[in-house]
């Protein structure tokens, strides 16, 4: 099992640009892709991105398309999600995930990191 913290959320302004970083720790050998989503109060939790554990083949929901970048330093054990151009309807806590089984879907998760961003 690994375990998964986020980091580096905050409070922002529109526009603004944010790295968030999931650390994992435990069982990090497994060659597994690793997943962001994000829930906003009132609201399911929704996609946002996903990166093999190459680094290949990311994935990205459509209304963040351009401006948000999955990238991973496996050597680090750590996966990123840089944010851009930042919009209020982004204000949500976003959580990291892993694909330990390789099938789909996500055992793990992290706690979440929260991003507000005002108008």
């Amino acid at each position: 099992q690994v375990q998964l913290v986020e980091s580096g959320g905050g409070l922002v302004q529109a526009g603004d640009s944010l790295r968030l970083s999931c650390a994992a720790s435990g069982r990090t050998f497994n060659r597994y892709a690793m997943g962001w989503f994000r829930q906003a109060p009132g609201k399911e939790r929704e996609f946002v991105g996903v990166i093999s554990w190459s680094g290949g083949s990311p994935y990205y929901k459509d209304s963040v398309k351009g401006r948000f970048t999955i990238s991973r330093d496996n050597a680090k054990n750590t996966v990123y999600l840089q944010v851009t151009n930042l919009k209020p309807e982004d204000t949500a806590v976003y959580y990291c995930a892993a694909d330990e089984g390789g099938d789909g879907s996500f055992e793990s998760w992290g706690q979440g990191t929260q991003v507000t961003v005002s108008s």
